[in-house]
């Protein structure tokens, strides 16, 4: 796919769903939205507020007008999947936001939430857009066990703090697939392989497993990436569970090798391996980012 591009969802038993190629940091396949077209009809996160009428253009493109937008489902207020909120709500004005009860404040007044993404993201906040207040008036609140009624479809919320204390995955029985925001890693189709995210400063190893654990659980038959795309679940949650491990230990070990921080950072963005998929750009600032997380991880173990 390239940034603009809408395709119909056909994995599983999966209808009246499409995503779209948001172009996020000016990468294709690395941020994707959804689209359901069900009786009150959805969309699920709303990538960085950059090129939000790429959303608008695939709402077009599967037929919903703007104005029959009910509802607008965010996994969780990090801006790579909140920070179109303001904008697509403004947009759209009859649809509510909906939200887990910790971040609903942060899109209300995303002041706090602009400062800390340009602390953890570096140097590439250059991509992102400063995000749009949302209207109290319009955010519906979401704790666990909530439901989201579409009509013919659900979206069944299952806390996942583990990534975050925000983040929720939607369930859609009716697909038998589960949006799974970044509780099941980053997947890369173009070469099928599944990789970490360990942002700071909230990122938790056994809080992911967990969440991990959860979705194996859950058994859908189709996982909803956000980054990126639709998968067939066979196997990817176990795939996940050792590539985050072994992620989390990696750093852990250059840390007691080299003993200073910055050091430990130069030492993955040198070796980063996904330049030839991201760019080098997005590569080593993605990598650098994760590696943040996880030294702010093991200093909270310490």
């Amino acid at each position: 796919m390239e940034p603009g591009d809408v395709r119909t969802v056909t994995s599983g038993e999966c209808t009246d769903l499409y995503y779209v190629d948001t172009g996020m940091y000016d990468t294709a396949e690395y941020g994707s939205v959804y689209v359901l077209d069900a009786e009150r009809p959805a969309i699920v996160d709303t990538g960085i507020g950059t090129n939000y009428e790429r959303i608008l253009a695939a709402l077009d493109e599967a037929g919903i007008e703007r104005d029959d937008l009910e509802v607008i489902a965010i996994t969780h207020v990090h801006l790579d999947h909140a920070g179109g909120a303001g904008f697509i709500a403004d947009a759209c004005p009859n649809a509510e936001v909906y939200v887990h009860e910790s971040g609903a404040r942060h899109l209300a007044d995303p002041s706090r939430l602009w400062k800390g993404t340009k602390s953890a993201v570096g140097d590439q906040i250059e991509f992102y857009t400063e995000p749009e207040p949302v209207p109290d008036s319009r955010i519906t609140e979401l704790e666990d066990g909530d439901t989201i009624d579409l009509g013919d479809h659900e979206l069944v919320v299952h806390h996942a703090p583990g990534h975050a204390p925000h983040q929720v995955v939607f369930e859609d029985p009716a697909n038998d697939a589960v949006f799974t925001a970044d509780a099941a890693g980053i997947w890369v189709p173009s070469i099928s392989q599944i990789t970490e995210t360990s942002p700071p400063p909230q990122f938790d190893l056994e809080g992911t497993l967990a969440d991990a654990e959860m979705l194996v659980a859950m058994d859908p038959e189709t996982l909803l990436f956000a980054h990126f795309g639709p998968k067939d679940a066979d196997g990817v949650l176990a795939e996940y569970t050792d590539v985050l491990t072994d992620w989390v230990q990696a750093v852990e070990r250059k840390r007691e090798e080299l003993g200073d921080d910055e050091a430990v950072i130069d030492h993955f963005v040198e070796n980063a391996d996904m330049g030839h998929v991201w760019g080098e750009r997005k590569a080593r600032g993605e990598t650098a980012m994760n590696v943040r997380g996880v030294l702010t991880y093991l200093d909270h173990g310490e």
